[in-house]
């Protein structure tokens, strides 16, 4: 795995969660309450504003930071799942990660975020788009493409399924034909990784 350039990984990813914003509010305002863009941007204009001491920090502790920006900042269920990502990557991983690293230490935070939403594989949560990921990560044949490639499949996956959790599952069938906003913000995020990772960003 290449070496993280952390401040342009942070650049990167906030900037892509920013400029959808109006996607993901828009996601959000066929099945939820239209608020996810908007914290989401609020979350990481914040953490964004913190660049330079998380920049100072290792990669685990920048992490841990991260989570407790969001968990504290963010608003709606979304917050507390990011925030639990974040924070569970930053116990787990090591400053250098490798790729079974990372796929080990996603499947803790895959756990935890379990545990937090109380929710499954198949739910239309952000779990549609990780735990693919995670899988395909650590079947060991996992390229830059292929990893973009399964976490938007997951997102598009989420479209014909019905809500069962989060407010979204309030709405029943009518929650069907829809994505899921936490599972294309997941997607989104992962692929921005993989662009500073593989140079293109």
């Amino acid at each position: 795995m290449p070496h993280v350039n952390f401040p342009k990984l942070l650049d990167h990813v906030a900037a892509t969660v920013i400029s959808h914003a109006e996607e993901l509010t828009a996601l959000d305002s066929a099945i939820g309450d239209a608020d996810h863009g908007l914290n989401m941007k609020r979350g990481f204009e914040l953490v964004l504003a913190d660049k330079d001491r998380l920049a100072a920090m290792s990669l685990p502790e920048a992490l841990k930071a991260i989570g407790m920006i969001l968990v504290m900042k963010v608003g709606g269920a979304s917050g507390p799942l990011y925030g639990t990502l974040f924070m569970t990557l930053g116990k787990e991983l090591p400053a250098e990660p490798t790729v079974a690293d990372t796929a080990r230490a996603l499947d803790a935070a895959i756990t935890a975020m379990k545990a937090r939403g109380k929710a499954e594989l198949g739910n239309k949560t952000m779990l549609d788009v990780l735990s693919p990921v995670v899988a395909h990560l650590a079947s060991g044949n996992a390229t830059f493409e292929s990893v973009r490639t399964t976490a938007f499949a997951g997102a598009d996956a989420t479209i014909p399924m019905k809500a069962t959790k989060g407010r979204a599952s309030f709405l029943g069938d009518r929650s069907i034909g829809h994505m899921d906003p936490g599972s294309r913000s997941s997607s989104l995020m992962i692929a921005a990784i993989c662009d500073v990772l593989e140079g293109k960003a």
